[in-house]
């Protein structure tokens, strides 16, 4: 049963999806019932955070098993006592799988109030206390150590600083001030450093603030499920070309035993900072970043040798990841979708472009994966066909791991093709609460398939290049 108002949308945007989930071939296929169960489905899910916490294990540094019992330890710590089981993922074996415990329903509301902006209350949501800069409104008598019921505004329209707000809110759960109402609101510097501790979270997930920073990185599971799948080989040469924060470069290095090369590009310098700095903390020397628009990473012209950033020459890459700029729609919770319409189309074209320059990039032989964190057809499935029929040389590969769901219809492509392809449906299971009772119930195998299908909506492809045409 839903807790949260299903995600909602601008309603050209919102017009644009039911045409999407309701298209021919997928009515045909399922029926009209069935296709629009599953949609409405997929919007309640939308708006809530996945079952799971997914940690990835850095074993460049430590092992799964290590990192499991320091991470049980910190849980026990965190939740005074109370006894959450970490899972090992039987598949993805660098991952951990921590249950999310909620949503809790007797939580009493205080009369003091807190409302922080959507972003950071989503943050919440996943097990993050509530940070100064996410923080819009306070009860005009908040005085630090006060008990607060915080929420979220999640159609962004309190006014900063406001004393009170009645508009569209969703309560998250209660913590204590750090702050008083006058420091939060400061004008004198920048504003940082914690400013509700939570205690009574809605759905109780761990903290990882400096949580074991250099040996896990947390990421959601298809995210990590993408890594595995280019299956990057030590003393290769693997392109990353949009690559912030570096969640995935450093993954990709890791599974290399740092041995190799992998080139990370983002066209933004403060996110290649990001990326450097992970690669720093979890001591990966194999790295390098450079600030880069992937559009124009191939050269046309003759380089000179000693140049190793980009651009590069043609078939310069025994692998390249694709992880995509992409709508973001398949990201878990959202409840107010606020793009427009030209905003969620405009990202077809630049993943083409990018998929382009990819394909020349890649050695004979090469693998291309291509991939989203969203729910369309037109940037999942449509560009699946669009490569296909665009480049005679890429032919689709079986993918492992495959624990997502197949590819979706609509997009022309046979049921063969489809696959072959991986997509991440979150309403491929009922929308369920999760309490201490009922997961000390449920069976290991039952939790592990719950977390492969409860997460956030992703979509993977994966290509050979057969030759250079």
């Amino acid at each position: 049963m839903a807790f949260f108002p299903k995600i909602s949308f601008q309603c050209e945007v919102e017009e644009y999806l039911s045409k999407v989930f309701r298209n021919s071939e997928l009515i045909t296929a399922l029926g009209t019932q069935e296709a629009e169960s599953r949609y409405q489905s997929l919007l309640s899910h939308l708006s809530h955070p996945p079952a799971f916490t997914t940690v990835r294990v850095n074993t460049h540094l430590a092992s799964v098993k290590h990192v499991k019992n320091l991470l049980f330890e910190e849980i026990q710590q965190q939740f005074k006592g109370l006894c959450l089981p970490v899972l090992e993922h039987p598949e993805i074996q660098d991952i951990l799988l921590i249950p999310v415990i909620g949503p809790r329903r007797d939580i009493k509301k205080h009369a003091s109030e807190v409302i922080v902006g959507a972003h950071c209350g989503y943050a919440v949501l996943r097990g993050a206390h509530v940070y100064v800069p996410g923080i819009i409104s306070t009860s005009k008598s908040l005085k630090a150590g006060d008990l607060v019921s915080v929420y979220s505004d999640i159609e962004g329209k309190c006014k900063r600083g406001a004393k009170e707000f009645g508009g569209n809110k969703v309560f998250l759960g209660n913590g204590i001030s750090e702050l008083s109402r006058n420091e939060i609101f400061s004008s004198n510097g920048p504003l940082n450093g914690m400013g509700i501790r939570m205690i009574e979270p809605v759905y109780l997930s761990p903290s990882f603030d400096n949580v074991l920073p250099s040996h896990s990185f947390l990421q959601n599971l298809p995210s990590v499920v993408v890594s595995h799948v280019l299956n990057p080989q030590p003393g290769e040469r693997i392109l990353d070309m949009c690559a912030a924060p570096g969640g995935k470069t450093t993954h990709l290095a890791t599974l290399m035993h740092d041995q190799g090369e992998v080139i990370a590009m983002d066209k933004i310098a403060n996110k290649v900072k990001k990326i450097k700095q992970n690669a720093e903390l979890h001591q990966l020397n194999c790295i390098k970043a450079f600030c880069y628009d992937g559009t124009k990473a191939l050269s046309v012209e003759k380089r000179e040798d000693e140049q190793e950033g980009p651009p590069f020459l043609p078939e310069s890459f025994d692998r390249i990841l694709l992880d995509a700029p992409c709508s973001g729609m398949g990201q878990r919770p959202n409840m107010a979708y606020s793009w427009t319409l030209r905003e969620v189309t405009s990202y077809q074209p630049l993943q083409r472009k990018l998929f382009t320059v990819a394909v020349k990039l890649l050695k004979p032989g090469g693998v291309l994966v291509y991939s989203t964190c969203t729910i369309t057809l037109s940037e999942n499935e449509e560009q699946v066909a669009w490569a296909l029929e665009t480049f005679p040389c890429l032919q689709l590969q079986p993918q492992e791991p495959h624990i997502g769901g197949d590819g979706m219809r609509g997009a022309g492509l046979s049921l063969v093709q489809l696959k072959l392809l991986q997509r991440f449906d979150p309403s491929s299971v009922t929308l369920q609460g999760m309490d201490i009772n009922s997961l000390q119930d449920s069976r290991e195998d039952d939790l592990i398939s719950l977390a492969n299908k409860d997460c956030i909506g992703f979509f993977i492809a994966k290509f050979i290049k057969l030759n250079s045409k």
